[in-house]
C-alpha cells in the first residue's frame, strides 16, 4: 500500500465546513471596494526576485529568511510573493497606470513566507489589499482608515479591535531620527539582545517594536520619532487624527509603531485584537510614497493596507451569520422511477426562474428514508419530495426541517412562486 501524502507544513486545506466564512468575508470586502469606487486588480503569485529585495529591503526579516525563492529552467530567480504591495505596484508601472492619473485598486490572493507556523500564522496566508496612487493629502490616509472602520461593523467586529496610528515621516527625517536612535542604543548595547544587536546596523527602527521583556524600560525610554518629525510630516498627521476625531473614530498613538518593510513613510496604522492571542494584528497599512520612484516609475504618492483572511475568519469562528451562505433553501428527493426523470428537469426549470435559489437535488438512488437522512443533514430549510403519485397529481409535498409547520402539498405550477417566497424572505 502506497504511503498517503499530506500538505505541505503552514500550508492548510480550507474545508467545505469552513469555507462559507471565508466566502461572506470576501463578499463582504468586495461589496466594500465596490461602494467606495474602488477597481480589482489581479497579480501573479511569482515575481522576479529583485522586485522584492529592491522594494521590502535586502536586509529585512522577509527577504533575509522567509521567502520562497527558486531559479526556474533559465536561471531567473523568482519568489513566491510574500505580500502584494510590491507586486501591485510593479503591474501599475508596467501597464502604464499611474502616469498623470490616480488609481484607487484592490486585490485578494494567497501570500507565501516561511515562518513557523501558528494560530494565525500561516506559510500559505491569504490577504486582501487595498492600494492608492497619485493622492498625496491626509484625506485619502482617513478613507482608507474610514473603509476598514466600515469593514469591522459589516463583519460585528467592531468590538474587538483597535486602531493604533503613528507617523514615520519622511525619509530624510527618518534618517536623521535613525542617527539619533542610533546613538542612544549604543550606549546601551548591553541591553540589546542578539535579533536587536542585527537589527542595530540594518534596520534599528525596527528595536522599538520589541516584545523582549528586559529590553522594555530602555526602549520607552529612547528617543521618540515624533519629536523629529518634518514639519510637513507633523501635519499631515494632525489633520489626519482631525478627521478621525470628527468621525468618531477612536485610535491610539502607538510611537512604537514602525512596520516592518522599508517602503513605509508618514502615516502608519494596525488593527488590532486580543482575540487571537500572539498574532493581534489583523490590518496594517500606511504610506509608500517613494516606493514607485524606487521600482522605476516617476515620483508618485502611494497609499495603501493589507488584512489577513485567515485571521477575520478565525475572529468569525462562532459567528452564524457568516456560515449561511452555502446552506441550501431546498433539497429534492426523487422516489420512482418516473420522478428521477423529471426531477432534475424540475430543478433546472426551479432555478432558471429564481435568482439566488439553492436547491440540492438528490443523485444516486436509495430508499425514501436515506434520503431524508440526507435531506436532514444538509441542512437545507425545506424538503420537497417528489415521487410517481405527486407525478401524477401534479403536486409536490414540501416537508418544513428547520420549523414547525410540518408539511403541505403544492401544485407544480405554484411551486416557483412558493420557493421564491423563501428565497427572498431570507
Amino acid at each position: 500500500m502506497s504511503k498517503t501524502i499530506q500538505a505541505i507544513r503552514g500550508m492548510n486545506d480550507t474545508l467545505p465546513a469552513d469555507t462559507s466564512r471565508w466566502q461572506y468575508v470576501e463578499q463582504v470586502f468586495r461589496d466594500l471596494m465596490a461602494s467606495y469606487g474602488y477597481n480589482e486588480i489581479r497579480m501573479p503569485i511569482v515575481e522576479k526576485t529583485e522586485l522584492f529585495k529592491r522594494s521590502i529591503g535586502e536586509v529585512t526579516d522577509i527577504v533575509e529568511k522567509e521567502m520562497y525563492t527558486f531559479e526556474d529552467r533559465n536561471g531567473d530567480s523568482l519568489t513566491l510573493r510574500p505580500e502584494g504591495t510590491a507586486g501591485c505596484v510593479r503591474a501599475s508601472i508596467e501597464n502604464g497606470l499611474l502616469y498623470n492619473q490616480t488609481q484607487r485598486l484592490w486585490y485578494a490572493g494567497p501570500m507565501f513566507r516561511h515562518e513557523r507556523p501558528q494560530k494565525g500564522r500561516y506559510r500559505q496566508f491569504y490577504q486582501m489589499g487595498v492600494e492608492t496612487f497619485g493622492l498625496e493629502g491626509p484625506d485619502i490616509d482617513a478613507e482608507l482608515i474610514f473603509m476598514t472602520a466600515r469593514l469591522w461593523n459589516q463583519l460585528g467586529m467592531q468590538d474587538d479591535v483597535q486602531l493604533e496610528l503613528n507617523s514615520l515621516g519622511t525619509s530624510q527625517a527618518r534618517k536623521v531620527y535613525r542617527d539619533i536612535l542610533v546613538e542612544y542604543l549604543n550606549q546601551h548595547n548591553d541591553v540589546l539582545d542578539e535579533d536587536s544587536q542585527r537589527r542595530l546596523t540594518s534596520n534599528p527602527l525596527r528595536i522599538l517594536d520589541s516584545k523582549n521583556p528586559d529590553m522594555q524600560v530602555m526602549i520607552e525610554a529612547a528617543p521618540k520619532l515624533m519629536e523629529h518629525l518634518d514639519e510637513a510630516s507633523r501635519t499631515h498627521f494632525e489633520t489626519l487624527c482631525k478627521l478621525l476625531d470628527n468621525a468618531g473614530i477612536k485610535y491610539v498613538i502607538n510611537q512604537r509603531l514602525v512596520r516592518g518593510l522599508d517602503y513605509y513613510s508618514k502615516t502608519v496604522f494596525e488593527w488590532t485584537t486580543t482575540k487571537l492571542g500572539a498574532q493581534g494584528t489583523i490590518c496594517a497599512g500606511g504610506r509608500f510614497d517613494g516606493l514607485v520612484e524606487q521600482l522605476g516609475g516617476k515620483p508618485t504618492s502611494a497609499l495603501g493596507f493589507a488584512l489577513g483572511i485567515d485571521r477575520l475568519v478565525a475572529l468569525l469562528e462562532d459567528d452564524e451569520t457568516a456560515q449561511l451562505d452555502n446552506v441550501p433553501h431546498a433539497y429534492l428527493l426523487l422516489a420512482g422511477e418516473q420522478a428521477q426523470q423529471q426531477g432534475l428537469l424540475l430543478a433546472e426549470k426551479l432555478r432558471d426562474e429564481i435568482i439566488g435559489l439553492r436547491l440540492l437535488s438528490h443523485c444516486g438512488g436509495g430508499s425514501f428514508k436515506s434520503q431524508m437522512k440526507k435531506a436532514d443533514k444538509s441542512s437545507a430549510y425545506v424538503a420537497l419530495i417528489l415521487g410517481d403519485d405527486e407525478i401524477a397529481s401534479q403536486q409536490i409535498t414540501v416537508k418544513d426541517l428547520r420549523g414547525d409547520t410540518g408539511q403541505q402539498q403544492i401544485a407544480l405550477n405554484e411551486l416557483s412562486s412558493f420557493m421564491s417566497e423563501l428565497v427572498y424572505s431570507e
